[in-house]
């Protein structure tokens, strides 16, 4: 079981390498002047190279499997790995549907920032609880994910078409909220850095804290802005924290992931503020140039066609499949459980991105920016539900 996880581990590096490699050969496309819709060696070698990847990421999945006993959707870790798989299927399917090299350039490190994100929690195989025991888990958890993958093909095509339209030259609402999107996954990277960077010299203090009647430890791995409800620093010689968590965020160990993404924003903020020196312009401005060659109506289907093929898989994986796992676990379809609130919340969303599509005729601008609002309720839900509101998905 040790060769299978080891090889297992070694799948997932290999994958995050090869995505990488591709990007840069998917970047090498937007000089290509071709018009034919044909794919040049750049793309070729892109896509293959993806391909190869996506396959040492299912070897990943099988042995993880093979050493678990149970499908790896059990934890944020194997969730995040296997949402950055879907998200590199779907993306290669779109690709050989509309051979668009410029999608590769982001689709692929979105998935990248997904899976090192992924890589920054706990990766120990550890047994079920009670309620995950069940074949629900590999059909609910898995179709979920499937459809947020597909999903997140929309953002894509979504945030390539409003950096290609939004006129970068003044200085308007459409540019700043353009930018803050930008911003928001640089915040995913600076958790990615910071977290590398204080497991690397293996940081850790200890709180107590007060839960019902006991005492709980909380292990911290970055320094202590803010500490738990009533808790007290039992290590020495280290920063004290500079505020209590507010008592509303209730989830498992809420303090010290609140605490995580406060560095998480810390960090992403320095990295934006120096990519801003080096560029002397937005970020967008800075990627616009480069987008020309891209066909804004092709990107405007592109991210259609993806919420059009996604949300009727989400819909089976996060409200049909969810309800029937439920009432077998808990005995009750819907519970307003945060996680089934925010589920609902992202399907009422992409409902009405269909309706205003079809009923409405929002196309292009308007389009691209309900995809864009889309994957941050997804992100949202990934996240901050996942980590600070208690509930009972929060083993997750």
């Amino acid at each position: 079981m040790g060769n299978l996880l080891g090889i297992s581990s070694t799948m997932l590096y290999t994958a995050f390498v090869l995505y990488l490699i591709a990007t840069f050969f998917f970047g090498a496309t937007i000089k290509d002047k071709r018009t034919d819709n044909k794919i040049g060696v750049s793309g070729k070698i892109g896509i293959t190279l993806t391909i190869i990847g996506f396959i040492a990421q299912i070897v990943y999945f099988i042995t993880r499997w093979l050493t678990s006993g149970h499908a790896p959707v059990s934890n944020l870790f194997e969730f995040m790995t296997f949402f950055g798989m879907a998200m590199v299927f779907a993306f290669i399917i779109i690709y050989f549907i509309y051979k668009l090299s410029i999608l590769g350039l982001f689709a692929l490190p979105v998935a990248l920032i997904v899976i090192a994100y992924a890589s920054m929690f706990p990766t120990e195989i550890s047994p079920l609880v009670p309620s995950l025991q069940s074949h629900w888990l590999y059909i609910h958890v898995t179709t979920v994910s499937l459809g947020e993958g597909i999903l997140a093909i929309s953002f894509v095509a979504g945030l390539i078409y409003l950096i290609r339209q939004i006129d970068q030259t003044v200085k308007s609402k459409r540019t700043t909220w353009l930018e803050i999107v930008l911003f928001s996954l640089i915040v995913f990277v600076g958790f990615i850095v910071i977290t590398v960077t204080f497991n690397a010299v293996n940081y850790n203090v200890q709180f107590e804290y007060p839960s019902g009647n006991s005492t709980l430890t909380a292990d911290y791995h970055l320094p202590a802005i803010t500490g738990p409800e009533g808790g007290t620093l039992i290590t020495g010689d280290v920063m004290k924290p500079w505020f209590k968590t507010p008592g509303w965020m209730q989830g498992a160990d809420a303090a010290r992931k609140f605490n995580t993404l406060i560095w998480s924003f810390f960090t992403g903020s320095i990295l934006y503020v120096l990519l801003r020196l080096v560029l002397r312009k937005r970020i967008g401005a800075a990627i616009q140039p480069f987008l020309k060659s891209a066909k804004p109506d092709l990107l405007d289907e592109i991210s259609y066609r993806a919420v059009a093929i996604g949300f009727p898989v989400f819909t089976l994986g996060g409200i049909i499949f969810a309800s029937i796992w439920a009432q077998i676990a808990w005995d009750r379809f819907w519970g307003w459980d945060p996680k089934e609130v925010w589920a609902l919340v992202t399907w009422f969303f992409y409902a009405a991105f269909l309706h205003l599509r079809l009923s409405r005729g929002w196309h292009g601008e308007k389009s691209a920016w309900l995809a864009v609002g889309g994957f941050a309720i997804i992100m949202f839900n990934l996240i901050a539900v996942n980590l600070i509101l208690a509930g009972l998905h929060s083993y997750a």
